[in-house]
């Protein structure tokens, strides 16, 4: 067993590099895991290779569910506070445009917010700050720390501060939060499952008069217009506006297709803002700033979630939504999860049973999300086909009932119980499907 050791060695460290349990990361899966874990008492520290304020690649949108996480936190999300809401999703088509409004549930709030992700990442990290959590910024982490014996990790080596002073943390559990690429999960032998679904999301800033928008926006077609013959891509273009003047515009684009490989996404994103119209001022002189791109790791790509002593949280797990290439929410819901479950097992009488209980982490992920994401799956396979995806698009954007329905599925949004007729029906289908 040997699990005593675990504890006591983290006990006996210095007290200003030992906690109860290290994060590593202050994305929005960190930052929300530590705020939780602070909030129930317990010793964390979150560490943060950057210093805030940083740029995140990211739409910038959120769906009700990160509303209600954020709300969780006790984040101000208020207009006042600077948090522009919006009521729904407009699809554009074929030439069609339907706009929907989030659905009235009980479990989730009936508005999203937009906010850029520099001011939004910080604003979760002080959050667990003031919980009690505490933030290392400039602290880069270089290795796990393993028990020699065990392979367990008890730690992290760190360089710290602008000094890059060589910082050793320990603790009994340590969380990765450092994304899709998660060094951390990397070095403990935790590597990327490539059958598994991957997204690539592009996206800039313009000045616009299109800034202050009540929905965010998908466009359902992405045209490549360079050369002779346009062609239809496997993917999908947005634009939400910031209400400061500017505009969020990207495409995320999956792996699905032979033509993931072989394009210069940057350089489809900027054929696509040329075919605008030309008021909309998405144009190379408007650009606020570069076009930056980024992974979105979907569908558990990475597991076990949980295992000697590391739990994998957000991108790290590879929790992005395959069906809209959403990643915040469950961010910082695994976060939330993830330390739900840390503070029950720790407060077990024994090694053994602290193990049991954090072991229960992945069970709870695969019962939360798996069959959801296996549907997921499939539906990535599918739009793979560009014109399958158009042709979807097109008949669909002619029923509204139908896409009322799509909205509560791709976005997840539905009630578990007491909900109405398509409720019922995703909610069956999820637990129909394999938990993968």
């Amino acid at each position: 067993m040997g699990e005593p050791n675990v504890a006591e060695t983290a006990e006996k460290t210095p007290s200003e590099h030992t906690a109860d349990v290290i994060v590593v990361g202050a994305g929005p899966a960190g930052s929300t895991t530590a705020y939780h874990l602070a909030q129930s008492g317990l010793d964390v520290v979150l560490l943060e290779k950057t210093a805030f304020p940083r740029e995140k690649v990211c739409g910038d949108g959120l769906t009700p569910r990160a509303t209600k996480q954020l709300i969780a936190m006790g984040i101000d999300v208020s207009e006042e506070a600077g948090w522009l809401r919006n009521k729904g999703l407009r699809i554009l088509s074929g030439g069609q445009r339907v706009q929907l409004d989030w659905p009235e549930l009980a479990s989730f709030p009936d508005y999203g917010l937009v906010r850029k992700r520099d001011d939004f990442d910080e604003q979760l990290a002080r959050a667990a700050e003031k919980a009690g959590a505490r933030v290392h910024e400039r602290c880069n982490v270089s290795a796990p720390i393993r028990d020699e014996r065990t392979g367990r990790i008890i730690g992290v080596e760190a360089k710290l501060g602008l000094e890059k002073t060589p910082t050793t943390f320990r603790a009994p559990v340590v969380v990765a939060a450092d994304g899709n690429s998660s060094r951390l999960s990397l070095a403990m032998d935790r590597h990327r499952d490539e059958r598994r679904p991957m997204g690539v999301a592009v996206r800039t800033y313009f000045t616009t008069p299109r800034h202050d928008d009540d929905y965010l926006e998908s466009w359902l077609e992405l045209w490549d217009r360079r050369g002779d013959k346009p062609k239809l891509l496997p993917g999908y273009g947005w634009v939400f506006g910031m209400g400061d003047g500017t505009s969020n515009v990207g495409l995320g684009v999956l792996n699905s297709s032979p033509a993931f490989r072989d394009l210069d996404w940057r350089e489809v994103l900027r054929a696509w803002c040329a075919s605008m119209p030309e008021e909309w001022q998405f144009t190379p002189e408007h650009m606020t700033g570069p076009i930056r791109g980024a992974a979105l790791p979907m569908a558990f790509n990475r597991k076990p979630h949980y295992g000697r002593g590391l739990m994998l949280v957000g991108d790290s797990g590879g929790l992005v939504n395959p069906f809209n290439g959403e990643g915040i929410a469950y961010a910082m819901e695994s976060g939330r999860t993830a330390a739900e479950v840390i503070s029950q097992a720790l407060a077990r009488q024994s090694p053994t049973q602290r193990e049991l209980a954090l072991l229960g982490y992945s069970k709870v992920l695969r019962e939360t999300y798996g069959g959801y994401y296996t549907m997921g799956r499939a539906f990535v396979k599918i739009i793979g086909n560009p014109r399958v995806m158009k042709l979807a698009a097109e008949r669909g954007l002619s029923h509204p009932m139908l896409m009322r329905f799509l909205l509560k599925l791709l976005a997840n949004l539905t009630d578990p119980a007491g909900g109405d007729a398509s409720d019922r029906v995703i909610n069956g289908l999820t637990k129909l499907a394999p938990r993968a």
